[in-house]
């Protein structure tokens, strides 16, 4: 356990500048979609919001889908996007791939929140926090973590490529790669229970308050 300690220490604090990086390029995804929301005009917003009150309305009436199959649908979703992050981080012409799909994914959640908090006010607030909130709490981290993992990874094949240093052993950085990223699909797993049994439960009960 301590060496494992160790080595996570290490690596955090050799690759800060990296995770760093990453939390800034996700920050600035959200701004953005923000920014989008904001740059939308009223008619715009108006047929967006047309059809999310339609979806409220649906789900005020009953469960839209069946909730095994919403959690593995929600898995699945989460589960190809790491698969596409890992394979991305194992060639070195995807770095800038990575980027864009972490920054897109910060955008996603910035326009989501925006469009509910500007269309809704504090009404809007509240259904973020009941619905957005707490699987993501757990989802960005870990989209965080597997974009910095894979550029991690694909700038140490840059490093050997031009050190012509590709006799050094690759197995083991690539089998610890492989086993933080089974640990991240574990945590998509669990993110993926909380948003149907706890997100869409409470989401429900805030659409409820909010049209009656």
């Amino acid at each position: 356990m301590y060496k494992n300690n160790q080595l996570t220490t290490d690596h955090l604090r050799n690759n800060a500048p990296i995770y760093f990086f990453m939390i800034v390029l996700f920050l600035i995804g959200i701004i953005f979609g923000a920014v989008i929301v904001n740059s939308m005009n009223v008619v715009q917003k108006l047929d967006l919001f047309f059809y999310v009150d339609r979806f409220f309305g649906q789900l005020l009436e009953g469960p839209i889908v069946d909730k095994k199959e919403m959690v593995s649908s929600t898995f699945f979703y989460h589960f190809n996007y790491l698969l596409l992050l890992f394979v991305l981080g194992l060639s070195i012409i995807g770095l800038p791939i990575i980027w864009i799909l972490l920054f897109l994914k910060g955008v996603v959640v910035g326009f989501s929140v925006g469009f509910f908090v500007n269309q809704m006010g504090w009404q809007g607030l509240l259904l973020a926090a009941a619905s957005i909130a707490p699987q993501n709490l757990l989802i960005i981290p870990v989209y965080v973590v597997a974009g910095s993992l894979a550029m991690i990874f694909s700038l140490s094949l840059l490093r050997k490529l031009f050190s012509r240093r590709m006799q050094q052993p690759i197995l083991q950085p690539f089998g610890r790669y492989i086993s933080l990223y089974i640990l991240l699909i574990v945590l998509v797993g669990i993110a993926s229970i909380i948003e149907t049994f706890i997100s869409n439960e409470t989401m429900q009960l805030v659409i409820q308050w909010i049209y009656t």
